[in-house]
């Protein structure tokens, strides 16, 4: 019942204008803001991540930062109405037609996307391809299954299609077999869990774990590498650019790729910080370097 609650109210609150959303953005920075919300970690992050900036600027990129959360917010809720001519309009892709070509080098594709920008509008990558070879989201459910079952929806509305992590070689094997081809979009900028830690590397000013699954199944399946840039040009408009890393990862050695993805991940974020997610625990597990390397 409360969540029937819940989505009556934010199906209402798509139906408003995004420009008019952005104004409720604004009234929304302030409750978060003073509240407080996981400004420890916020605060810590830029800290370790910026050494070299005064107190005066990090507070300047913390507040953008949670500016841009809820924007973000925003964004994200009017998903539920925004048609695919407008978020053609809204987010357009540049560079695709290199990474659009493997198919026709009957290869599939794996696309390193993250934490920055609104990642989600990400998935309208997918009116740009045939419909029979989408972007395949790799994600891991929600806890809260009505919840989960809200955002799969909203994940698909353009075409899309969500694997669950855990079924992702699976899916890839399958979809092998059958000669059919797709993308593969993976959110790599997470902390890996302590016991699946195989590839450390200096980011950010810091010793930083770093997922090494896509280049994995990339080195596996050889399939080309591509890196999803993100840049927002204002409020509601962004510039995707798909970015070749690497076009031929069977012939790469251990690691290779991940450290090329770090290196351009923590380009962007330097150009402009406030649109990475800083209110994730990325380096919960700092000590953890300094034992093993001691």
């Amino acid at each position: 019942m409360m969540f029937r609650l819940f989505y009556i109210l934010v199906w209402l609150l798509a139906l408003i204008p995004l420009r008019l959303l952005y104004c409720l953005s604004d009234l929304l920075f302030i409750p978060v803001y003073l509240s407080g919300y996981r400004k420890e970690v916020v605060r810590r992050n830029l800290r370790n991540a910026f050494p070299e900036k005064r107190v005066k600027e990090l507070r300047k990129i913390e507040r953008r930062f949670y500016r841009y959360f809820c924007d973000l917010l925003m964004e994200d809720l009017k998903l539920i109405h925004l048609s695919e001519k407008q978020i053609k309009k809204r987010i357009v892709f540049k560079n695709k037609d290199a990474a659009i070509e493997q198919y026709q080098l009957g290869k599939s594709v794996m696309l390193y996307t993250s934490h920055y920008g609104n990642w989600e509008w990400n998935a309208a990558f997918s009116l740009h391809l045939p419909k029979e070879r989408p972007v395949y989201q790799v994600y891991k459910s929600l806890k809260n299954r009505h919840f989960d079952k809200f955002m799969y929806g909203i994940r698909r509305k353009f075409g899309a299609e969500n694997v669950e992590k855990k079924d992702l070689m699976r899916k890839m094997i399958s979809l092998r077999k059958e000669g059919r081809l797709g993308m593969f979009g993976m959110i790599s900028d997470q902390s890996p869990s302590a016991n699946h830690i195989r590839y450390w590397t200096k980011f950010l000013n810091q010793y930083t774990p770093f997922l090494d699954g896509t280049e994995q199944l990339a080195r596996k399946f050889d399939y080309p590498v591509f890196y999803v840039r993100l840049v927002r040009k204002r409020r509601g408009y962004y510039e995707c650019q798909i970015e070749p890393i690497e076009l031929k990862p069977a012939e790469t050695t251990q690691f290779e790729i991940t450290e090329k993805y770090a290196r351009l991940l923590e380009q962007d974020i330097r150009n402009a910080p406030q649109y990475w997610l800083w209110s994730h625990r990325r380096w919960k597990y700092a000590g953890l370097y300094e034992q093993i390397h001691q």
